[in-house]
C-alpha cells in the first residue's frame, strides 16, 4: 500500500489541508453570521433574529467587520483553489450529463477532478458576488466619504447589496445541499480533512487518479 503526502493509512485520502479547512471555515463562519444579521436588517420581520446575534446594536457593529474577514477569506480561498476552479474541455461532458448527476446517478457521470463544474459554479458565483458585496458594503459603510457628485453610488448600493445577498443564500442553499446530500461524506472531509479511497475514486476519480500517480512518482523518486 502506497503511503504518502495525499495516501494516508487506513484507506484514506487527504482531501483538505488543515489551512484550506480553517480559511473555508473561517469564510463559513464569517458568512452564517453576515446571512443572519443582514436578514434581520432587511426585513422587519426577521429583526428579532438580531437579538440571537447579540442585539441590535452588536450585530450592526459586527456586520461590516466580519463582511470583510469573509472577503478576505474569498480572497485567501481564489489564492488557493483558482487554479483548480478554471473550466477544462472535460467539464463540457459533466454538464451534459447533470441529469444524472440531479438524480443521484453516479455511475453515469464522467470523473470528475478535485473539483467538479458544479462546485466550479459555486465558488464563482460566491467569489464575483462576495466582492459586489464588499464594494456596495463599503460604500453603505461609509457614505461620509462618497461624493455628493456620486450619492447615485449609495442609492444603488442600497438596492444592489441585499440583492447581490439573494444570490449567495440561493447559493449557499446548493452548496449545503451538495456537501450533504448528493456527495455524502463531502461534508466530513471539509472538518477532518480526509475521505476514504472510495470515497475519492467514486466521486472524484479523476483527481484520484491523479493523486495515484503523483504519490508513485514520488515514490520512485525517493527511491532513487
Amino acid at each position: 500500500m502506497i503511503h504518502g503526502k495525499y495516501l494516508l493509512p487506513n484507506g484514506r485520502v487527504l482531501r483538505y489541508s488543515f489551512h484550506e479547512r480553517m480559511i473555508h471555515w473561517t469564510a463559513a463562519v464569517s458568512y452564517v453570521y453576515l446571512l443572519l444579521s443582514g436578514l434581520a436588517f432587511w426585513s422587519p420581520w426577521m429583526f428579532w433574529i438580531a437579538a440571537v446575534l447579540g442585539g441590535a446594536t452588536i450585530a450592526r457593529e459586527l456586520h461590516p467587520w466580519l463582511g470583510i474577514v469573509f472577503s478576505v477569506a474569498v480572497v485567501l480561498m481564489d489564492g488557493m483553489w483558482g487554479k483548480q476552479m478554471k473550466e477544462t474541455p472535460a467539464d463540457k461532458g459533466w454538464w451534459e450529463s447533470i441529469g444524472h448527476y440531479i438524480r443521484n446517478e453516479d455511475d453515469k457521470m464522467p470523473p470528475a477532478d478535485r473539483f467538479n463544474p458544479g462546485q466550479k459554479l459555486l465558488f464563482w458565483g460566491f467569489f464575483v458576488n462576495g466582492l459586489l458585496l464588499l464594494l456596495t458594503g463599503l460604500i453603505l459603510w461609509l457614505p461620509q466619504y462618497i461624493p455628493w457628485n456620486l450619492r447615485i453610488l449609495r442609492l444603488a448600493s442600497i438596492f444592489l447589496h441585499p440583492v447581490f445577498a439573494l444570490f449567495t443564500i440561493a447559493l449557499f442553499i446548493v452548496h449545503v445541499y451538495m456537501g450533504t446530500a448528493m456527495e455524502r461524506g463531502a461534508f466530513g472531509s471539509v472538518i477532518r480533512g480526509d475521505v476514504s479511497r472510495a470515497w475519492a475514486d467514486h466521486h472524484h476519480h479523476s483527481w484520484f487518479q491523479q493523486v495515484l500517480r503523483e504519490e508513485e512518482s514520488s515514490g520512485k523518486s525517493s527511491g532513487d
